[in-house]
């Protein structure tokens, strides 16, 4: 009884210690401000409050125990309301949401300033910018774990380097093997 009373106190204490385990997103000019003191990658989920595939990532992907643990160490996570009003200062320029209209905060808005200069065009899109914060590439849509961690370790292992042609990429591709649990 007493056995049985210890393991479950360890079963317990190991799923909630799990449960807690979060990517630790923080704001577009936190992960600039940080790049600069400790360089990284930065990775920038561009989403809406109303965009049903955004929130399936949430949801789906980013509660990956391989993904979150894969964010943490190395890259800085940004969630960015790509039609919401945080202001931003990205390569000493400014941007904003002028035509923001507080009145449709849960439905379609004006795009920022940001998202904008980024080139999203849908939601999701998922950014990844260079340890300089200039952008490598955007990725349209829904993705699960092991299709974002096709391109999570593409450029942490700065494979993209090499390539020379997009037939590189399409061998990367055809070559990948991913390890992440889906």
């Amino acid at each position: 009884m007493k056995n049985l009373l210890l393991l479950l106190m360890v079963l317990v204490s190991t799923t909630t210690v799990n449960a807690q385990k979060k990517i630790n997103w923080m704001s577009i000019n936190d992960a600039l401000a940080a790049q600069a003191q400790n360089p990284k990658y930065i990775f920038i989920d561009m989403y809406t409050p109303w965009c049903g595939p955004c929130k399936l990532l949430d949801r789906n992907t980013f509660t990956n125990k391989d993904v979150i643990e894969y964010f943490n160490t190395h890259y800085y996570a940004v969630k960015f309301n790509a039609e919401g009003i945080e202001p931003v200062r990205y390569m000493d320029q400014p941007f904003g949401n002028p035509s923001y209209d507080p009145a449709k905060s849960t439905r379609r808005n004006s795009q920022h300033q940001f998202a904008k200069h980024l080139g999203v065009k849908a939601y999701p899109t998922l950014a990844f910018l260079n340890m300089k914060g200039q952008l490598l590439t955007n990725v349209q849509g829904y993705q699960t774990a092991q299709q974002l961690e096709l391109y999570l370790k593409l450029f942490v292992t700065e494979v993209y380097l090499d390539f020379k042609s997009q037939n590189d990429f399409s061998t990367y591709i055809t070559n990948f093997k991913p390890a992440f649990v889906e």
